[in-house]
């Protein structure tokens, strides 16, 4: 496989659904222009991120994912511009309502869709209220340019999402995300921990990242939130290969070599030496195994 080269976009968002879309499109055609052949955009970029209130009206803001009108629209231009777009949407299915991310191939196929699979809950981040839990698990999807394992903003802060992932075959992992200001705490930044958390998942499962947030001031009826931007591109080491600012509208391109990197990660031996009868703890909530007669463990 040749090299491939990633892009990430940021730009801030408000209540004109279409020029926000439109938005978008161009940071997508600026990036395939530059020679992307696979361009991230950001956690739910239709309209402002809501979900610093809850409020019954916007969950008209979801709809299906067959038919969507945004899927489709992307869809049609990655076909146009032979480049895959990971494309975040907030899904209404029956009764159940989602926060999704459909797969666009090259060619303007939907692989599917991956339904986020942790749910923050806290101050202006209140998306308990809207989402419920994802049930399609972690995905990996092949695409024209790579195995792209794409979770979403919660879903990143959590180094079973991103091991799980490249366990399955994942060779790029990839973020869309909407993090910012921590109403709570005025003095609390939590940019560099948001970056270097990913930089860990690169480093430790061995593949590239990508990580798309929204820049902006967002007002609420009960906050007001400040996006950080600062959207990324980390290599397979963890080192940053690409960063945006904080507060500009930006692209931001990194090529790799996946192949190159394969043959590394399979050098290295961290996936060779792995021991998953000892991850037990894992799989509970408070990390005490349990006896088949589901007695608890004495501690140690």
């Amino acid at each position: 496989m040749a090299p491939v080269t990633l892009a990430a976009t940021q730009t801030a968002c408000d209540w004109d659904r279409n020029a926000n879309i439109d938005r978008v499109e161009a940071l997508v055609r600026k990036a395939a222009a530059a020679g992307a052949g696979i361009v991230l955009p950001q956690e739910l970029f239709e309209t402002p991120y809501f979900c610093k209130d809850q409020e019954q009206r916007f969950f008209d803001l979801a709809h299906p994912a067959k038919g969507h009108p945004v899927i489709e629209r992307f869809a049609s231009l990655a076909r146009s511009l032979g480049i895959v777009i990971p494309v975040s949407f907030f899904e209404r299915a029956n009764t159940a309502y989602y926060n999704s991310v459909a797969m666009i191939d090259a060619d303007g196929s939907v692989l599917g869709v991956y339904r986020k699979s942790h749910i923050p809950d806290g101050p202006g981040y209140q998306e308990k209220f809207y989402f419920n839990p994802g049930d399609t698990g972690f995905k990996v999807f092949r695409t024209r340019f790579g195995a792209i394992g794409c979770a979403i903003c919660w879903d990143q802060w959590f180094p079973e999402s991103a091991r799980a992932m490249a366990l399955m075959g994942a060779e790029i992992l990839m973020y869309p995300t909407a993090i910012g200001s921590e109403p709570q705490d005025p003095e609390l930044d939590s940019s560099d921990h948001w970056t270097r958390v990913m930089q860990g998942h690169a480093g430790a499962n061995m593949m590239p990242l990508v990580a798309s947030n929204r820049i902006g001031r967002e007002t609420g009826n009960s906050c007001e939130t400040t996006f950080y931007g600062s959207s990324f591109i980390a290599g397979a080491q963890g080192e940053l290969l690409a960063q945006a600012s904080r507060d500009r509208e930006e692209i931001v391109t990194a090529t790799v070599d996946l192949d190159a990197i394969r043959r590394a990660r399979a050098s290295w031996g961290v996936f060779r030496d792995r021991r998953p009868d000892l991850y037990g703890p894992l799989t509970t909530l408070d990390g005490r195994l349990r006896h088949p007669a589901h007695r608890f463990e004495q501690d140690a």
